[in-house]
């Protein structure tokens, strides 16, 4: 059973970094769209082919207001609140399996 804990204890590092990296991408987008950079930059390439995916489906749910995109914020509330309720929920899982 402490196999599964120590999975799961792995786990919840895992999905926290990668809603933080997530967060960070999308900051990343959002503050791009402020400036007007080189489309042909590869590191603007590369944080516009990251965060797309993942704001393309809420954008087409969420109506534009006022010409404003709320697609990035919206995503990071979401990251935040998994990132404090999934994260914490698994790492308690997995102390309750190892003790």
């Amino acid at each position: 059973m402490f196999m599964l804990g120590y999975f799961l204890q792995a786990l919840a590092g895992v999905v926290h970094v990668l809603l933080m990296a997530i967060m960070l991408v999308v900051i990343a987008r959002a503050v791009l769209s402020w400036v007007s950079p080189d489309p042909y930059n590869p590191i603007v390439r590369v944080i516009i082919q990251l965060s797309e995916p993942l704001l393309y489906p809420i954008r087409r749910r969420l109506p534009i207001l006022g010409g404003l995109d709320l697609s990035p914020m919206l995503l990071i509330l979401a990251a935040v609140f998994l990132d404090n309720f999934l994260v914490p929920s698994l790492q308690r899982i997995a102390l309750n399996m190892l003790s």
